[in-house]
């Protein structure tokens, strides 16, 4: 090995060998925040032509990253610097078992035990992070690695991996599944993040409209099938899934967010058809009738041959239907009502009301937040898949402004015109709020929309704040779930050259965005003040089911 220095004729550094090997794996986005020892790393990549975006927040970093994965097919690869090798156990500059920290959150974690072996581990942790279930993977480079060199010729260079393996169910396993599913009476499909994630939307829409089946999407599941689509039942939701007798899943779990397929939420004796590339999650929380393992779309291509063979199609003219679309007659005017409210300051519903109004169909939705993502998410329809990016299965804030980016990012390359907004609750805001400076400083067509209730769920206007602290300390008396009334986080984005704009009116709401949308050179972001105590309307169940104790 070569002494570190300029690179000699013939050599290439381990920041080289990182750089060549993603650029082979057809990496073409990297987000991070470079210092010791992880620089070079960063210069490498965009020396050969991968595209370096510095965040300001290593979290939000990872967020962006699996953001792109996810819209493009090239799940999170975290590479992480760690101290030198021959530091270890000296108590070195941050030295920390990262290796071991990071395996039982990723699918594979390895140091390479080589410079010449870079390029296998790389093409090992591309390929873990696509086949099967998708999921990170941690690749950790040793200080000393990153600006040693090697001789080319020692070096192990493989080629891209192949693409994931298309997998198909077994034959007796749709048969199965086709046959519960004509004897239905009641019978519901959810389609699930997974779907989306398979590229199943033709195969799915086509099962819908010859089969005649309502569904359902889950959060990141919407757009598969357009939200606008006459048996999209997402505004009966809880009647669909409390009183459906046969639920096909599409790639969609059964964990907190479905309520995880148990009564009351669920009938007893409901049959689930559950369809998944993941073995593992297959009967988890509820035994299913017939379980279908393989690629979604290809799974769905096969279940939907059965039933075309079968001649079935579910009648439109049935109570069950004429039951759904009645319960959803009744939300959407309940909905209605609320939005059309012209009582200052605004509720959710009529932001969501105004914004929906003037929304391109095609633009890429982000949201975060939790009164914002909920109900955003029953009034901002999606018509194309993977165009909405939210907190999903584990509902973590702060993922917001680096799934824009990520969006903002990929569309810029793929489709320029394409907008992206990003609905944020303040609160949700502050996790990451820092990422305003990095959509400026990459010059991002994004518009951020901050929801603004002065608080985490709730909050105080500004004359009850300054009367509560006019006796009292606000660390005693403050309600914990309250932030600052009426701060102007516009001003955040207006510091770094984007546009900003404070709102409180439907008509200010309306003028901001239409601004925002024509202007396509400079983000912007609207902070639309509301009712501090604005609600979901009322709901048959609370929204988290929780255990019986």
């Amino acid at each position: 090995m070569a002494p570190h220095g300029a690179a000699e004729e013939g050599c290439v550094s381990g920041a080289q060998l990182v750089a060549e090997a993603l650029k082979t794996q057809n990496i073409e986005y990297m987000f991070g925040i470079v210092g010791i020892p992880v620089t070079e790393i960063a210069i490498a990549a965009q020396a050969i032509g991968i595209k370096y975006i510095g965040m300001r927040n290593e979290q939000a970093a990872c967020y962006a990253a699996s953001a792109v994965g996810y819209l493009t097919g090239r799940p999170l690869i975290v590479i992480g610097g760690s101290s030198d090798r021959n530091q270890e156990i000296m108590g070195a500059f941050q030295e920390f078992p990262q290796v071991e920290a990071c395996r039982p959150y990723s699918k594979f974690s390895v140091r390479p035990s080589s410079l010449e072996a870079i390029p296998a581990v790389i093409e090992k942790a591309v390929r873990c992070s696509t086949y099967g279930r998708p999921g990170a993977c941690y690749v950790d480079m040793p200080g000393d690695f990153v600006n040693l060199q090697v001789n080319k010729s020692s070096v192990k260079y493989v080629k891209c991996c192949l693409p994931p393996p298309v997998c198909t169910a077994e034959h007796s396993a749709v048969s199965a599944a086709a046959s519960i599913l004509a004897h239905s009476r009641q019978p519901l499909l959810i389609i699930g993040k997974g779907a989306a994630y398979s590229r199943a939307e033709n195969s799915i829409r086509k099962l819908v409209d010859q089969c005649g089946l309502p569904f359902l999407p889950t959060p990141m599941g919407k757009g598969v099938v357009p939200d606008n689509h006459p048996n999209c039942v997402a505004a009966a939701r809880s009647r669909a899934l409390q009183h459906a007798d046969v639920i096909i899943l599409f790639g969609a779990r059964l964990n907190w967010i479905l309520h995880f397929g148990l009564p009351p939420r669920f009938r007893p004796d409901v049959k689930i058809i559950q369809v998944d590339i993941c073995a593992e999650e297959l009967g988890n929380n509820v035994r299913p009738a017939a379980h279908l393992l393989g690629d979604i779309n290809a799974v769905t291509e096969q279940l939907l041959e059965q039933l075309v063979l079968m001649e079935w199609k579910y009648p439109s003219y049935s109570e069950w239907w004429k039951g759904l679309r009645e319960k959803m007659k009744s939300n959407e005017e309940t909905s209605k009502a609320l939005a059309l409210q012209k009582s200052l300051p605004m509720n959710y519903y009529t932001v969501f009301h105004h914004v929906r109004e003037l929304l391109p169909r095609d633009c890429i939705l982000v949201s975060e937040g939790a009164n914002t993502m909920d109900i955003g998410r029953t009034m901002l329809p999606n018509y194309h898949p993977r165009h909405r990016l939210d907190a999903g299965t584990f509902g973590a804030m702060g993922v917001g402004l680096g799934f824009a980016i990520a969006a903002a990012m990929v569309a810029k390359d793929q489709t320029p015109e394409r907008r992206v907004i990003c609905v944020e609750g303040d609160s949700a805001f502050g996790f990451s709020g820092m990422e305003v400076e990095t959509i400026c400083r990459y010059n991002l067509s994004v518009v951020i929309i901050v929801v603004n209730n002065n608080g985490i769920y709730h909050g105080l206007d500004a004359d009850t704040w300054k009367e509560m602290l006019k006796s009292r300390e606000p660390t005693v008396c403050a309600p914990p779930v309250c932030l600052l009334p009426n701060s102007h986080y516009e001003q955040i984005i207006s510091a770094f050259g984007g546009k900003g704009y404070f709102v409180k009116t439907p008509e200010e709401l309306q003028n901001a965005l239409k601004a925002s949308l024509a202007e396509k050179q400079v983000p912007s972001l609207i902070n639309v003040m509301i009712n501090p105590q604005s609600d979901r309307k009322q709901q048959d169940f609370h929204w988290l089911t929780r255990s019986n104790m």
